[in-house]
């Protein structure tokens, strides 16, 4: 029995993990890139810094599903 309980406790971690590289998908590289195309922006950015944003927040979102991933490789069978 405890084995079915830290199965659910390890994908329920790896859950977490795996929203969170979706939102920092959506919040950092979806939402700026249809603010720039839709002209939704208040503010002038640069077009480096719209860049370099989205390369960190696109690198942070890979490596928390990466750790989502490792995370289940913690199963009990």
């Amino acid at each position: 029995m405890t084995d079915l309980i830290d199965n659910e406790r390890t994908k329920l971690l790896a859950n977490a993990f795996d929203r969170a590289s979706t939102a920092c998908l959506t919040v950092g590289v979806l939402a700026p890139l249809a603010a720039v195309i839709y002209n939704l922006s208040g503010t002038h950015l640069d077009g480096w810094v719209l860049v370099v944003g989205t390369v960190i927040w696109l690198f942070a979102a890979i490596a928390l599903h990466l750790i989502a991933r490792v995370v289940l490789r913690d199963l009990v069978s």
